[in-house]
């Protein structure tokens, strides 16, 4: 899953972005309103974490232009403005939460998994193909009842891939959502990561979920 962050502090910023990476998530990073707006029209976002006072433009402005242009990317703000009228503010300018700084990291991955949970993406934490089970809560994967133990990026690639059931996949879709705007499409790292999860989930099955469509990309079904 892909999140992008807009935070002109340095501390704050490289610490979400550290955290959320360290939890398994591609994550882009910009430092000003502006900036933000770029990155969020050029890419596609699972969530954003935006804070209000921001150079150039403001979060609330940001998240306005953003909704007026049709973008429904749920959206936590992180503030130091705490009052009632903030707060308000902020879910009336679109934003899906609101978090006030300072904050602890979990309060923080707890919020961003809620709002991934909600459409249009998933309104439960379970996801299942076949018997194939993922618990995005947890982050439990099972084959056929088998613990399936993965490493973050196996989990976000098996993730993306669960959450587009029997939808043939491009190698640059699944890369630019599961990195972030460094990964480099040329490359075959979209390839070893299948990889990697066909040998922990596939092998030793009557029943492969993961099928390669010759000169497109993946697809994971039951068929």
């Amino acid at each position: 899953m892909r999140i992008l962050i807009v935070e002109d502090e340095p501390s704050i910023a490289n610490f979400v972005n550290q955290g959320l990476t360290e939890a398994g998530y591609a994550v882009d990073l910009a430092w000003n309103g502006r900036d933000g707006l770029d990155y969020a029209l050029a890419a596609d976002y699972d969530a954003y974490v935006l804070d209000i006072m921001l150079p150039q433009m403001n979060g609330l402005d940001l998240l306005r232009e953003l909704r007026r242009q049709g973008d429904k990317t749920p959206t936590l703000m992180l503030t130091a403005r705490d009052t009632i009228d903030n707060r308000v503010e902020g879910l009336d300018a679109g934003a899906d939460d609101y978090l006030v700084k300072p904050f602890a990291f979990p309060e923080l991955l707890a919020r961003v998994r809620a709002l991934m949970r909600r459409p249009p993406l998933q309104t439960n934490t379970a996801l299942q193909v076949g018997d194939l089970e993922m618990n995005t809560s947890t982050r439990e994967v099972l084959r056929s009842g088998i613990p399936v133990e993965l490493s973050p990026r196996e989990y976000a690639v098996l993730e993306y891939l669960m959450r587009h059931p029997n939808q043939v996949l491009t190698r640059t879709q699944i890369g630019e959502h599961v990195w972030n705007f460094d990964f480099y499409n040329e490359s075959n790292v979209v390839d070893v990561y299948i990889g990697y999860l066909r040998r922990k989930i596939d092998k030793g099955s009557d029943r492969p979920l993961i099928h390669t469509i010759r000169g497109v990309g993946y697809r994971i079904s039951e068929q």
